[in-house]
């Protein structure tokens, strides 16, 4: 079927599936779930196909991240579709508000190719325990995983509730130029501003969730030897290709040449064949031109170095400027560090680079972390850790600015998907509010004064 013959049939349904109970959406969500666990080695081999990803990463990226959406939304859907109750001011004694979330109505989910299980299936999750239809655009640049994705949720759900549209950059056109009622988009801000602007034609509601340059910060009170471990696990996670990569650190001069040294055993005694590779020949090439712009600005290689390719060894880069490796999102295996003399000058760095999707920060000093906090704005934080937020479905995940727009996981996901509708029901027959419209007198000035002062 054609993106415009998916759209009517799910337009069409879009209303019995918004008047769907909890449980109807926890059973295709339960549904979903164990269709995914069926097909973990098919998963596996999809991602190993796309760019070499090792099957336990895949577990633990991809599908175990989609299974704890999965048990969560199941746990606690029940509650989330509840009307709230809400507080009554004076002026409207007598009155009951409450807020429901209802259903947005036609989904659009347009994921990347680097987590393409995981964020696709998460933010699908949220869309049907909110009461939508979806349709799911995956990314070309993972064939495989964009195959394996279309057989799941063929095998699942109805075209008139979910379906996969695969193709390139001209069905991705065709797809924005649809009147949905929300977009769910992850990936680059470039292509996010395409989003953005092909949603307002229809005044669509957005979620952006795109990427920048997420910092690590290591104040001089931090365990040196614990951020260098955390920070290259989490630089090498998906040979870097990943939107909450570790991009760049920054190291108080006290502690760099300790840094620096434990960053270089960790990379080269984690650098094994059995890892994730480039996912593009051309994705190599810009990140080789990203290290040799680092070294052109007199940046010194730690370890690792150019690679031919599409696999290549982790680099690792010092210097005090780095050229283009400090102005794009490197999304890659390279890790430029930067040494700073004073927490002033940390975060006038990270500030000259807009509102990173995530901040990371390695430090004992409790007023050292309050600075940090203050003086900076992220779509999340990390402490003494790195990308493990990803992982607690309770937090909202998403950016801020350049980084990105709205929030996943959890109710947050819920809430992406959902209209929280205000009701408001007059239950007595006589408002106070009615005793302050016209005629006016001075009882009533005397009332409206009342309102001011104490309401």
């Amino acid at each position: 079927m054609t993106p415009q013959a998916i759209f009517d049939l799910q337009k069409n349904n879009r209303a019995r599936v918004a008047a769907t109970a909890a449980d109807e959406r926890i059973a295709k969500i339960h549904r979903l779930e164990h269709v995914i666990l069926s097909r973990r080695k098919e998963i596996r081999e999809a991602m190993h196909t796309d760019f070499r990803k090792p099957a336990q990463e895949v577990d633990l990226t991809e599908i175990y991240a989609i299974v704890s959406e999965t048990r969560h939304a199941r746990r606690h859907l029940r509650r989330w579709m509840r009307s709230r109750r809400i507080r009554t001011p004076l002026t409207l004694f007598g009155s009951k508000s409450t807020v429901l979330h209802e259903p947005k109505g036609c989904i659009l989910i347009i994921s990347p190719w680097n987590f393409p299980f995981n964020l696709t299936f998460g933010p699908l999750v949220s869309a049907i325990a909110a009461g939508n239809t979806a349709i799911l655009k995956p990314s070309e640049m993972a064939p495989a995983s964009s195959a394996c994705i279309r057989r799941i949720v063929e095998e699942v759900f109805p075209p008139e509730e979910a379906a996969v549209v695969e193709g390139g950059r001209e069905i991705g056109e065709t797809l924005l130029e649809l009147p949905f009622d929300h977009i769910f988009f992850t990936g680059s801000a470039a292509v996010g501003r395409v989003v953005m602007r092909a949603a307002a034609e229809h005044l669509t509601s957005v979620t952006l969730e795109l990427g920048g340059k997420s910092p690590v910060l290591v104040d001089r009170s931090a365990d040196v030897k614990r951020a260098a471990k955390r920070v290259v696990w989490g630089k090498l996670v998906n040979s870097g290709q990943a939107c909450i990569s570790p991009d760049y650190v920054l190291v108080h001069e006290a502690v760099r040449d300790e840094f620096v040294a434990h960053v270089k055993h960790e990379v080269e005694r984690r650098h094994v064949e059995d890892r994730a590779i480039m996912v593009s020949d051309d994705h190599a090439v810009r990140v080789n031109r990203l290290i040799e712009s680092a070294t052109n600005a007199g940046g010194s290689i730690v370890t690792g170095g150019c690679f031919e390719g599409r696999d290549g060894a982790p680099t690792v880069v010092t210097g005090s400027t780095m050229g283009s490796a400090m102005e794009e999102e490197i999304f890659g295996p390279l890790l430029p560090i930067l040494a700073f003399a004073s927490l002033d000058e940390a975060l006038r760095m990270i500030g000259e680079r807009g509102k990173p999707l995530v901040l990371y920060v390695f430090a004992d000093d409790r007023d050292a972390i309050d600075t940090i906090l203050a003086g900076t704005s992220a779509g999340g934080t990390v402490i003494n850790h790195t990308m493990v937020h990803f992982y607690q479905i309770n937090l909202p995940f998403g950016g801020v600015g350049e980084s990105g727009m709205g929030r996943g996981h959890g109710f947050h996901g819920f809430q992406a998907f959902s209209n929280p509708r205000g009701i408001l029901e007059q239950r007595m027959k006589v408002s106070p509010i009615e005793w302050i419209v016209p005629p006016y007198s001075a009882w009533k000035d005397r009332f409206i004064d009342f309102l001011l002062k104490w309401t």
